[in-house]
């Protein structure tokens, strides 16, 4: 038979596990009210944002129609470095059509070329405007490559190293209609007589300088094409490359043998 004493314990036990699930109860019940009082602010502040969403009155910030024009496709001139001469950046909104004329007058003959504001807007805006403050006159077209692959004189460059530029780039414009290139390997066809912007490895990175394509070449599509040149032009060009390149840079690489200086880029119309 139990003792007094030890059905006194058992009995304080008894209680002492009531008291616990009664407060677990109580716990999980001060718990599901809490959830529901926040299901209920959250739904009336969803619901009261979603009537004044409905109500309110159309902003001039909120409404397409009123966003200002310049705020889609404008171009975006962003500083970099030190322009290797002083110029002002480019109009950010351009026009968007039409054919641009520009020569190229060189120590070796004029390079006429033809310049479509439509394939590469911002691009043609800013060659343009650089040959209008006469960023170009008197530069050196500073690389010629004859190697398989990329047959290219490039130009564009005050300082003639390579490296200079309009104290600007901007975004790259990649042409949409270049056929793949025999050699495979991702790279485009950059026929012969386009003129495309060089740009480095990295994205937005297109300047000053830009490239005269005189034979067919490889390239990853990520050059800029502005225009093409004229016949007279490519003459001129292949003169040039006959003459070959010095290999400073490498074979088939380097500066001109026949060294080609714009004393002048003209714009027409």
């Amino acid at each position: 038979m139990p003792t007094n004493e030890q059905r006194r314990k058992a009995a304080k036990r008894k209680l002492e596990r009531q008291i616990e699930r009664r407060a677990e109860r109580a716990r999980r019940r001060r718990q599901r009210l809490t959830i529901g009082a926040v299901v209920a602010v959250v739904v009336v502040i969803v619901a009261g944002v979603g009537v004044y969403l409905a109500t309110r009155p159309a902003s001039p910030e909120a409404s397409p129609e009123a966003a200002p024009a310049a705020a889609a496709g404008a171009c975006q001139y962003i500083p970099e470095g030190q322009a290797s001469r002083p110029v002002q950046n480019p109009d950010a909104n351009p026009p968007r059509t039409g054919i641009v004329g520009l020569t190229l007058q060189t120590s070796q003959g004029a390079i006429p070329l033809t310049l479509d504001r439509a394939q590469a807007p911002c691009a043609v805006n800013a060659v343009t405007s650089l040959a209008q403050q006469g960023f170009y006159n008197d530069t050196p077209c500073h690389r010629l490559t004859t190697g398989e692959g990329l047959k290219v004189l490039q130009c564009g460059d005050p300082t003639g190293s390579g490296s200079g530029g309009p104290g600007f780039r901007y975004a790259e414009e990649p042409p949409a209609n270049l056929a793949p290139s025999p050699l495979g390997q991702g790279a485009s066809d950059y026929s012969r007589g386009l003129v495309a912007m060089a740009k480095t490895s990295q994205p937005d990175t297109t300047g000053s300088q830009f490239f005269l394509v005189y034979a067919d070449s490889a390239l990853p599509p990520q050059y800029t094409v502005v225009g093409r040149i004229s016949t007279a032009g490519l003459a001129v060009l292949d003169k040039v490359a006959a003459a070959g390149s010095d290999n400073s840079t490498g074979e088939g690489d380097g500066k001109p043998k026949l060294g080609v200086q714009i004393t002048q880029a003209q714009v027409q119309g």
